[in-house]
């Protein structure tokens, strides 16, 4: 079979004599225009129970009646079809539907050049380069906007009982809103299931990072059923602690070390951070929470005088510094910074960077859902040393764990 396609191919391309690509594509879309003819015809062959020619077998009242133009946009380009009708109208077009004009798949690529972070001007142009089909920016838009609804259902969808770790962050955009430019945050929430898989638990468009507006996405996730959460692993804000608290009363909160650290930095200058961030190691990189305390201690004794503000800051926060101590090494790794949750908004600041100002908050939004969704296909495996994790987690916070069995 596939040497007598082959003779067939070469006898067409003797045919044909093709001088370029440009003549081969030209070709082939003509063919592709040939097949779908012909797959149509045999379509009303079948429906009407005789070939066209064929009238001594027709066993029907029903007949054909000529042909409907119609007009596709294929990879190929523009392809011109007649489609045959009968005289009952009872054929219904298998291969391309009644109302389906579009044959190109170009929906979806379209939503895959809107992830990537490719404007509508651009995603025009790119497809007019490829599929030499003419679509204008606001008609991209409207594609995109297909998704809106199912972003709505996916940001209100049911979440899991318990939440191993949560990490909370935010980050800042700018929007028109109201014939104005505002910075406003998206506010992302990371959670680990007790499985040990990362989840983006959703992401919320507001003003611009508040506690505030924190406590009320905590309360949509105790809405959409997040009834414990083990350890928030959270940065900076002022209010981040109350607001978790007076949500998730039973949580440990952990500050990330990392954001502690740039806090703290601030008021050093040049010349003494090699050696000030030396020192601060020696607490974050203790081997618990006692050795921590003392050499923050012996750093105070020799930083004080020049820096109170950076040591006071360390002593602000220890409660929410200390948390890691109290776990294995295993653990301590995955709380004491939000690298997990840095990683995503990197992912989000690389398809958003062309975009300088944001329509809208959907638009926003859709691109941001598009992200998440492309980087969840590659969370695909629990955390490293699960097994462990769990098990350390099952002992140390057995009472929120066991309350409901």
């Amino acid at each position: 079979m596939s040497n007598i396609s082959k003779e067939i191919l070469r006898n067409y391309i003797n045919e044909q004599n093709f001088k370029s690509p440009d003549d081969i594509l030209a070709a082939m879309k003509d063919m592709f225009k040939d097949v779908l003819q012909e797959a149509l015809e045999a379509e009303m062959d079948t429906q009407l129970g005789y070939d066209k020619y064929d009238v001594a077998e027709k066993q029907t009242q029903n007949s054909r009646n000529g042909y409907s133009k119609k007009t596709l946009k294929s990879e190929l380009g523009t392809v011109q079809l007649n489609v045959p009708r009968d005289r009952n109208g009872e054929y219904e077009p298998k291969i391309i539907p009644k109302y389906q004009r579009n044959i190109t798949g170009i929906e979806d690529k379209i939503m895959g050049l809107y992830a990537a972070g490719m404007t509508t001007r651009d995603i025009t142009e790119q497809v007019k380069n490829l599929y030499d089909i003419e679509l204008s920016a606001e008609m991209v838009s409207n594609i995109t906007n297909r998704i809106i609804p199912v972003v709505s259902e996916w940001q209100n969808r049911p979440l899991e009982k318990t939440y191993s770790f949560v990490f909370m962050d935010a980050i800042h955009y700018k929007v028109r809103e109201d014939k104005q430019i505002v910075v406003k945050a998206a506010y992302v929430v990371l959670g680990v299931t007790m499985d040990g898989k990362k989840e983006v638990l959703g992401i919320w468009v507001g003003a611009n990072e508040s506690s505030k507006f924190w406590l009320s996405v905590l309360n949509d996730l105790k809405n959409r059923g997040v009834k414990d959460v083990l350890i928030f692993c959270v940065d900076g804000l002022n209010g981040f602690k109350e607001a978790i608290g007076a949500v998730y009363p039973f949580a440990k909160i952990q500050r990330c070390i990392i954001h502690q650290l740039r806090s703290s930095m601030k008021y050093i200058p040049y010349k003494d951070r090699k050696a000030f961030a030396s020192d601060l190691k020696s607490v974050y990189g203790a081997v618990n929470e006692d050795i921590a305390l003392e050499n923050l201690m012996a750093i105070k004794e020799k930083w004080q005088s020049k820096y109170p503000n950076a040591i006071k800051s360390w002593e602000d926060n220890w409660d929410n510094l200390i948390t890691f101590f109290a776990f294995p090494d295993f653990i301590r790794k995955i709380i004491y910074t939000t690298n997990a949750i840095e990683s995503l908004n990197s992912q989000f600041r690389k398809v958003t960077k062309t975009k300088l100002i944001f329509p809208n908050d959907d638009s926003l939004m859709k691109m941001l859902y598009l992200a998440t969704q492309k980087v969840s296909k590659k969370w695909t495996r629990a955390y490293e040393n699960w097994d462990l994790v769990i098990s350390q987690l099952n002992i140390l916070f057995s009472e929120i764990l066991n309350k409901g069995a």
